[in-house]
């Protein structure tokens, strides 16, 4: 049975969420949040590191970034990252921890062999964004973005060979079987899933949680699964500096205050079946 734990440093899940043990991070919370000082991020891994598993439940999406040190427990190395995300975070600009570059910092781990993103369809892949993308690792193959053809103009589906929703599970498939047996960790943003099947502090993809859990365990019959995460649910943004908290106002898109209870409801319900397929 693999190891599970929910490190809550935001209270964007209840303290018992999917009945895991919790450690209580949310001191951390604002210091971590959107982006992050090096040497803050290096403290919080050495404070965690005991208290790890397999497979980790924790805050908003706006702690995404954390999935490229959680990657360090991973013992079977290097492997493929597969990443469920309506963001492609490939961005190479500083800071170094941002919950928008860090795919693109896993590869430069030795740790990662390649990331693979399913389901994004923000602005991100057209101009000018796609200027500060990791095009290196786009071009070499090591990082690929399988983005959604009804949310991008003609010349991003072109370029991205976009999915439809009628060919996406086809082409998910062929891509699980090239992984037979090679070792792949599983990060889940809720944000790639539809605005009825998740409320997050960021833009919704077009996955349904039905959709993120038949990916998941179509991973497990196919490759070997070494480890996973899943954060993105909702919670108040809190920072605890000037230049994060102006970074994080500008950058998030302007959404309206969601009923904290009903944006529970939902996450949860929409947790459980990709949880349970995770873990399986």
């Amino acid at each position: 049975m693999p190891s599970a734990v929910h490190l809550n440093l935001d209270d964007a899940w209840p303290q018992n969420a999917m009945g895991l043990a919790s450690l209580d991070l949310r001191a951390w919370g604002p210091r971590l949040r959107y982006i992050a000082r090096r040497r803050d991020v290096e403290a919080f891994y050495r404070e965690i590191e005991p208290g790890l598993a397999d497979f980790i439940l924790y805050g908003s999406g706006d702690f995404h970034h954390l999935c490229g040190v959680l990657i360090r427990r991973v013992r079977q190395a290097p492997f493929t990252l597969v990443s469920f995300d309506n963001h492609p975070d490939w961005d190479i600009r500083p800071p170094y921890w941002s919950c928008g570059g860090w795919a693109a910092r896993a590869l430069r781990t030795g740790r990662v062999e390649r990331v693979s993103v399913w389901g994004c369809g923000n602005f991100e892949l057209q101009m000018p964004s796609y200027l500060f993308a990791d095009r290196r690792a786009l071009r070499d193959g090591t990082l690929e973005v399988h983005a959604w053809a009804q949310r991008q103009p003609e010349a991003v589906r072109k370029r991205f060979n976009c999915m439809t929703r009628e060919n996406w599970r086809q082409r998910f498939e062929a891509f699980a079987a090239g992984l037979a047996g090679k070792p792949v960790y599983v990060t889940v943003d809720m944000d790639c899933l539809s605005a009825d099947q998740a409320v997050t502090n960021w833009e919704n993809g077009l996955f349904t949680a039905d959709d993120a859990a038949w990916a998941v365990s179509r991973l497990w019959a196919r490759a070997n699964v070494v480890g996973g995460d899943v954060c993105g649910a909702y919670s108040p943004p809190v920072y605890t500096g000037v230049i994060q908290r102006m970074a994080g106002r500008w950058d998030h898109p302007k959404l309206g205050l969601p009923d904290r209870a009903e944006a529970g409801r939902v996450n949860l319900a929409s947790l459980e079946k990709i949880w349970a397929a995770l873990l399986r």
